[in-house]
């Protein structure tokens, strides 16, 4: 089959079980680091509809979060077959990632599929804490509701406390984040979208713990997940 991924998680899925099949991705897919010399069709928000078609896929696949309705419209008036997933929680990614790969592709079950369930079946809380967790700044912006990283936190111990707010990714003040600091535990400060650093984003919040965590382990749905239990308690724990 002739692929073309639209988001950078399901691309190192495919590229880690199959090798070879992608022939498009995004500018922003960078896992695994050799990826076949995959045509680099823009980004996840604006890909250039023409050299995907022009690419002639079996199969292009997407998300409902990462990647715009109206690239998909367009895609699809052209032809071409698109598979949307949907992932708000970890075990909706679990059952997306067999769709795509075991579903549309025909591949046998990965084995590090089969490892990251497991992984995270095993996980134990590092504790009953609670944080919020930006994402952006100028302006800020942290996740809200119905999000799978919120998911993947509380499945560790930590408790967005945004998580009811009725956006998925609130903008919120800094004043507010900074009033209201004290009553939480810490400020989870992941390296993507933004990349939050130790000289770029902890200073905003003094006198609260900051745990500075990857954004990779924390928000992507594919291999990362093997690891991820034992990346993020090592980043919250500390």
């Amino acid at each position: 089959m002739r692929v073309v991924s639209l988001v950078p998680s399901l691309t190192e899925a495919v590229a880690v079980s199959a090798p070879g099949l992608l022939v498009g991705v995004t500018d922003w897919c960078t896992h695994p680091a050799d990826l076949g010399g995959a045509a680099r069709i823009g980004g996840t928000k604006n890909p250039d509809v023409r050299a995907v078609v022009e690419l002639r896929p079996d199969l292009v696949i997407a998300n409902e979060e990462e990647n715009r309705a109206p690239d998909v419209e367009a895609l699809r008036a052209a032809g071409v077959e698109v598979l949307v997933t949907e992932i708000r929680e970890l075990p909706q990614a679990l059952s997306e990632l067999d769709r795509v790969l075991v579903g549309a592709l025909g591949l046998e079950r990965p084995e590090w599929l089969d490892r990251a369930e497991a992984a995270w079946a095993a996980v134990e809380p590092v504790g009953s804490l609670t944080a919020f967790v930006p994402i952006w700044r100028r302006p800020w912006m942290v996740l809200g509701r119905d999000t799978f990283a919120g998911d993947l936190l509380l499945r560790l111990g930590v408790r967005n406390v945004y998580a009811g707010h009725p956006e998925r990714y609130p903008k919120v003040p800094l004043a507010e984040l900074t009033s209201a600091s004290g009553g939480r535990d810490l400020v989870v400060l992941p390296d993507e979208p933004y990349a939050f650093g130790a000289e770029d984003g902890p200073e905003a919040f003094p006198g609260l713990r900051a745990a500075l965590v990857s954004g990779r382990h924390l928000t992507w749905y594919g291999p990362s997940l093997v690891e991820a239990p034992r990346v993020l308690a090592e980043s919250l724990s500390g």
